[in-house]
């Protein structure tokens, strides 16, 4: 197993085809990449780059969210900010012009019979036809939000997350330094695998 992990680290580009590439545990999809518990998540959200919706797709979890309770604008955003474990809440120039433009399409309504000073949104028939129409993309933009909040959930320890950061970086500069040999690597793979058996028997 060590000769092949030297291997792939000496060969051609180092590690970014191997540990460090796309299928490796510090690759894009890995545990310690963008995509893993341990990497800090994907681009999009407040605190991070990107957009967590797609096209429509915010209007679609709205009108979902109204539809489960009645709603105004500051409890749709607490609602998607709690479905995302916490790590991206939509700003309000996002949901109120949203709310508006499902409020023209006649997807919603103001609760008429509220008295509270911010009347809630209630779907209406149209708005729940659609709902069961676009069942299935609803499903998966939520099953999304789920997911986004889970992995968020398995990585919540910061001096975890400080420690594998610091064991990718090194690593990483390591690698892409030009200067390991295979003495070197090896080395390396004997303080991990002892660093992983040590860290199964706790």
């Amino acid at each position: 197993m060590r000769a092949a992990f030297a291997a792939k680290a000496m060969a051609g580009r180092g590690w970014d085809g191997g540990v460090f590439g796309p299928d490796g545990p510090f690759g894009r999809e890995g545990p310690f990449g963008p995509g893993g518990p341990f990497g800090g998540g994907r681009s999009g959200g407040r605190g991070r780059r990107g957009r967590m919706f797609g096209q429509g797709e915010l209007r679609l979890a709205l009108l979902k969210l109204i539809a489960d309770q009645p709603r105004h604008g500051y409890e749709l955003i607490k609602a998607i900010e709690e479905a995302t474990g916490g790590t991206y809440a939509p700003s309000p120039g996002a949901v109120y012009p949203t709310l508006q433009l499902l409020a023209d399409e006649g997807a919603i309504a103001e609760k008429e019979d509220d008295a509270s000073p911010r009347k809630p949104f209630v779907a209406t028939d149209q708005g729940r036809a659609e709902l069961a129409e676009k069942a299935d993309e609803v499903s998966a933009i939520f099953d999304r939000l789920a997911d986004h909040a889970e992995r968020h959930e398995r990585g919540r320890s910061p001096h975890l997350f400080r420690a594998m950061g610091n064991l990718a970086q090194v690593l990483r500069h390591k690698a892409r330094s030009g200067e390991l040999d295979e003495d070197a690597v090896n080395e390396i793979v004997d303080l991990i695998d002892d660093m992983a058996k040590r860290i199964e028997r706790l």
